[in-house]
C-alpha cells in the first residue's frame, strides 16, 4: 500500500512530465493500464502506453502540466490541466481534463485525457505566410 493518497500520487505523476524521461514516466503505470487519449484509440500495456507517450515528445524540448484544479472520488483522480508542449519553434498549449485511476500501491491503472484534437492539430499547423 502506498503512503501516498490518490491525489498526490497523480499531481507528483504531472510534475514529473517536467523531466521529459519517458522511462520514468512509464514507471507510474500497471502492468496492464490503459491510456486513452479520447480522440484517439486507447492502448493497454506499459509498454504500448510507451509507445504512445514517446510519439507526442519527440522534438519537445519541454512539457509543462500546469494543473488548475483537480477533484478526488475514492481513488479516482480529475484533472483540469493546460499542458504546455515546448517546441523549438513554437508553444502549444492544450486544455485538457484528465481522469486517473490510482491503485492501492500507488500506481496509475487508467488515465483517460479528454480534449479537443483540432485545438491541438491547429496549433501543429505552421504559420500561414
Amino acid at each position: 500500500m502506498s503512503d501516498e493518497s490518490p491525489t498526490e500520487t497523480v499531481l507528483r505523476f504531472c510534475a514529473a512530465w517536467a523531466d521529459l524521461d519517458v522511462d520514468a514516466i512509464c514507471d507510474w503505470f500497471t502492468d496492464d493500464a490503459v491510456y486513452h487519449n479520447i480522440p484517439i484509440d486507447p492502448v493497454t500495456g506499459r509498454e504500448a502506453i510507451k509507445g504512445m507517450i514517446q510519439t507526442f515528445t519527440t522534438g519537445v524540448q519541454s512539457i509543462e502540466f500546469r494543473v488548475r484544479n483537480h477533484a478526488t472520488n475514492g481513488n479516482v483522480v480529475m484533472t483540469e490541466r493546460v499542458d504546455a508542449f515546448v517546441m523549438p519553434d513554437k508553444t502549444i498549449e492544450l486544455p485538457v481534463m484528465g481522469t486517473f485511476e490510482v491503485t492501492a500501491d500507488g500506481k496509475i491503472s487508467a488515465w483517460r485525457d479528454y480534449f479537443d484534437l483540432n485545438q491541438f492539430m491547429s496549433q501543429m499547423a505552421p504559420p500561414a505566410s
